[in-house]
């Protein structure tokens, strides 16, 4: 299944410019304006009509929408102009700035992606803060989880090129011997499994666990380590059974209990809307019994609401 947010063949950058630009510029915002042209346009677009009015109008539209807009629907809209690989170089330096640190976030991003996208979000991450994020990173963590991470930054992990099953049921004993022994002390082994087999090879290898153990993996983690070393394994294995169930996971988590974590929520749906988001959707239904939309419209409001349910929408 696609994103939400499709390519439009019927467009002209200069003339949805002209259209934000009186949507921002006159007496009043006119934020169903913005809210229609950002939810129906791809990132492509939207990045080409951000151009167009810079052109047009000799003025940054990320200021302007900044200078108009405020709170979540501000982060949203201008989270909708950003490149890709520059908003999450962005949620990392936002991970591990200021006090505390945002594990949730650095796992999410970076158990999710591919060997050309981690070196594309290092690429940025470099550009925007003149800075490596491996550094970065291990300066912000500590023990198996910033090995954890090191390992997954090395983009190393092998092209999918078929299933090695002798291969497998080698990696699924690793993977037993460390949980029913000495787990604590193998977390090299293990981070070199999760790091560095190709997706499906990985597969292979749980499903010979779960033969050989009589447990799932996931099990076998929660009942071996804890904390960020625990979701951080947790965050691949299921990520590489059913991405879109690990990121309607994700949402429902970010929207349970008092409050919404507003932050993750805008991360996952606006990155997913061009990749999966139809498929998030239908997961979503399936493991908690109610739509994207309608999540959205209980636990949002006002403009930010609006913004949310545009994206993930499916279009006309």
């Amino acid at each position: 299944m696609p994103g939400t947010i499709r390519f439009r063949d019927e467009f002209a950058a200069g003339d949805v410019a002209s259209a934000l630009r009186d949507a921002l510029g006159g007496i009043g915002t006119d934020e169903d304006a913005v809210i229609n042209i950002m939810g129906n346009h791809c990132l492509a677009q939207r990045l080409e009509i951000a151009e167009a009015y810079k052109v047009a109008y000799g003025k940054d539209l990320v200021e302007d929408i900044k200078s108009e807009l405020s709170g979540d629907f501000e982060e949203t809209v201008v989270a909708l102009l950003t490149p890709m690989r520059t908003l999450e170089a962005k949620q990392l330096h936002d991970a591990i700035s200021g006090a505390g640190t945002d594990e949730t976030t650095i796992i999410e991003v970076l158990a999710t992606k591919t060997n050309d996208e981690i070196e594309e979000i290092k690429a940025a991450y470099k550009e925007e803060y003149d800075a490596e994020l491996e550094e970065d990173l291990c300066s912000d963590t500590s023990g198996y989880f910033r090995r954890l991470l090191v390992s997954l930054l090395t983009a190393g992990r092998e092209p999918d090129e078929g299933v090695d099953t002798d291969r497998a049921e080698e990696d699924a004993r690793k993977f037993f011997e460390a949980g029913e022994a000495r787990w604590g002390t193998e977390e090299a082994e293990i981070n070199a499994i999760l790091c560095l087999r190709s997706r499906s090879q990985l597969e292979a290898t749980f499903y010979e666990f779960e033969k050989m153990a009589d447990k799932s993996i996931e099990d076998s983690i929660k009942d071996e380590c804890g904390g960020d070393l625990q979701e951080g394994y947790l965050a691949i294995v299921e990520s590489t059974k059913n991405m879109a169930g690990f990121f309607a996971h994700r949402i429902y988590n970010s929207v349970r209990g008092w409050g919404t974590n507003d932050s993750h929520l805008i991360r996952i749906i606006v990155s997913r809307s061009e990749i999966d988001m139809e498929e998030i959707d239908a997961a979503y239904r399936q493991q908690y019994e109610q739509s994207l939309e309608e999540v959205i419209e209980s636990e949002c409001s006002g403009d930010y609401k609006k913004i949310l349910i545009a994206v993930v929408r499916m279009q006309d």
